[in-house]
């Protein structure tokens, strides 16, 4: 006699039924769910220790998606014939899951926490990987462990014109988008994808269409949970703090740390061991006894200071650690051919980031054979992303590739693959090695593989680049700052992480994290596209002689030339503007040279011949 589960049925929207079963297997766990869509099933389970290690300040959260070969009656490869370590395809199915639902968790819990997902069953057509984010989700829901959710996640495609939600393998062929998004019901927390050049305005539909089927998943979610039984979330307490000496370190290191972020200095370790400068001059008030007992609680209330005063400091001034302004991109120099005996090479420097890309051009017989559970077949354009310690300045001992390199790597292969022709009658292999790094390196990798491939020769449609993009805001979203080029520090400390890659001609890959609910308007705002004819209220960035530079979307800047602010002939705007004062502009249409954006203060105001004839009736 078999168990009998609790289950939930839902439409995905287009008669496709996904079924959601608790209480049948790996009832031990914390929260396990099945999710089921025709013939293809995963086993999701969760499991978190009651208690926090000792000196654990952060989540330890793992998250493993393994295929069993038997969910599609196969053989495993190799020797063993058994399944074996991660492949990079599961990697990268572990960290959409990992990416999407780790900001989610409270920040105070700090228990070891694992995510385990399988494929059970297959039918070889349904992609498991848009399944996993709703299997993940779904099992925490179940479970008793604190969770700021649900979320879910789909996959988007476009075929001959139309965007379809979770797309199988045959229609991810034909289309123009394949993209994962990962949605709460109100926010988006993150988008990874690759597609064939298209524009900001098709992405944003695409990713409105992924949340409206996203908000369908994450009801039937809530409407499972509560017929499996809601369980009450675990009471814990992982963090001790004391909030006098909380506010005493504020107190004495704030106004020093604002001050060093301020300096603008460009070299990361100077302005590293600026701000340690400001921490052990604290720490030297103390005792040694004394620091024996407060030192752990010292360093996290210090990095919280600095986590406000430097993006205060940017906010207030627009101006950036390094000392750029928000939309400055760091110094770039590059050179292809540096070595001699290689296919293909080139050297790409922005900043402090630093990748040495080489090309080899093999045979059909070098292509590399992929052999999964879900899919087996070859590929014959491969890159592989390199990241060692002394990159950074670490001693740290290799260990093989990690998981964040698999990722990197993956993003700059689906921005660069979209320009390598189908029928190169040769298999390549791209590797960067990422020689200094200060934020960016995975586009740095794109940028030095455009100039290596052509420098082997390879016939790319176009060249690719990439740029990673950040985002501040204050905490009661009433300012903030869009960064381009972000370094390290501004990754860490922001609240977006915004990859994009693309050609002259639309964009070919992106991957976003989103830290806060506050970030998704900005990058609805960021990747419109805005209307001729229409009003908006502008802040003045720079005055010119011949105009001003004003923002009139987030991320938009045009030019309001001195002929356009009224109707009356102007010499100089000195007295009639100033910087960061709002100014109501129309968009006109773009400057066909430049491609910037035209825009008119008098056209928003009347004609002087109207006026005159208002007079006269």
């Amino acid at each position: 006699m078999s168990q009998i589960g609790i289950q939930h049925s839902f439409d995905l929207g287009d008669g496709r039924i996904v079924t959601l079963e608790t209480g049948k297997l790996a009832k031990q766990a914390d929260g396990a769910v099945v999710v089921k869509l025709g013939a293809t099933m995963i086993l999701a389970t969760v499991v978190s220790n009651k208690e926090a290690k000792e000196g654990v300040d952060f989540l330890p959260l793992t998250v493993d998606y393994q295929e069993k070969y038997a969910a599609t009656g196969r053989f495993p490869g190799g020797f063993f014939r058994r399944e074996a370590k991660l492949s990079d395809y599961e990697v990268l199915i572990s960290r959409i899951v990992d990416r999407a639902m780790r900001p989610l968790f409270p920040d105070d819990y700090h228990a070891d926490t694992q995510i385990m997902l399988s494929l059970i069953s297959s039918d070889k057509k349904t992609m498991p990987d848009a399944l996993v984010g709703l299997a993940a989700s779904a099992a925490v829901a179940v479970s008793d462990i604190p969770f700021n959710g649900p979320i879910s996640e789909v996959r988007v495609g476009k075929i001959d014109g139309k965007l379809v939600i979770n797309p199988d393998i045959d229609q991810l062929a034909l289309s123009t988008i394949d993209m994962i998004v990962a949605a709460s019901a109100t926010d988006i927390a993150m988008v990874e994808g690759e597609m064939s050049e298209i524009s900001e305005a098709e992405m944003l539909e695409a990713i409105k269409f992924a949340h409206e089927a996203i908000k369908l998943q994450i009801n039937a979610i809530n409407e499972f949970a509560i017929k499996a039984g809601l369980k009450p979330k675990r009471e814990y307490n992982h963090e001790k703090h004391d909030l006098d000496l909380k506010a005493a370190v504020a107190k004495a290191t704030y106004d020093k740390v604002y001050a060093v972020a301020k300096t603008g200095n460009p070299n990361k370790n100077e302005r590293k061991v600026a701000f340690k400068a400001v921490l052990d001059e604290y720490k030297a008030t103390f005792t040694p006894e004394e620091l024996k007992e407060k030192e752990a609680l010292i360093n996290t209330y210090y990095h919280g200071v600095e986590y406000d005063a430097v993006r205060q400091a940017t906010l207030d001034t627009q101006i950036r650690l390094d000392g750029r302004k928000t939309n400055q991109i760091r110094p770039i120099w590059s050179e292809v051919g540096y070595l001699p005996a290689a296919h293909g090479s080139a050297i790409f420097q922005r900043g402090e980031t630093q990748s040495l890309t080489t090309v080899t051009l093999g045979t059909s017989k070098d292509a590399q054979l992929i052999d999964g559970a879900f899919y087996r077949g070859e590929t014959k354009f491969i890159l592989h992303y390199n990241f060692p310690g002394f990159s950074t300045g670490e001693a740290k001992p290799n260990r093989g590739v990690g998981r964040r390199e698999v990722g990197h790597g993956n993003l700059a292969l689906r921005a660069l693959s979209k320009v390598v022709p189908t029928d190169t009658p040769y298999t390549v292999r791209v590797v960067s090695d990422i020689l200094e790094s200060n934020g960016s390196s995975s586009m740095a990798t794109v940028c030095a593989g455009t100039l290596a491939l052509m420098d082997a020769g390879v016939k790319i449609a176009k060249p690719v680049t990439g740029i990673a993009m950040g985002l501040i805001t204050s905490s009661d979203n009433s300012s903030y700052a869009i960064l381009s080029d972000i370094l390290g520090d501004e990754d860490h400390l922001g609240d977006m992480d915004f990859k994009v890659c693309g050609t002259k001609d639309g964009i070919t890959a992106v991957q976003m994290d989103l830290k806060v609910n506050a970030a998704v308007a900005r990058i609805k705002g960021i990747v419109a596209i805005p209307e001729v004819g229409e009003i908006y209220d502008a802040t003045v960035k720079s005055i010119m002689p011949y105009g001003a530079f004003v923002e009139f979307m987030p991320g938009k800047e045009g030019l309001l030339h001195i002929s356009e602010y009224d109707w009356k002939r102007i010499d100089s705007l000195d007295g009639l503007v100033k910087e960061g004062e709002l100014v109501k502009v129309k968009y006109i249409g773009t400057d066909p040279k430049n491609g910037k954006a035209k825009l008119s203060r008098k056209a928003t105001l009347p004609k002087p011949e109207a006026v005159a004839e208002e007079k006269k009736a």
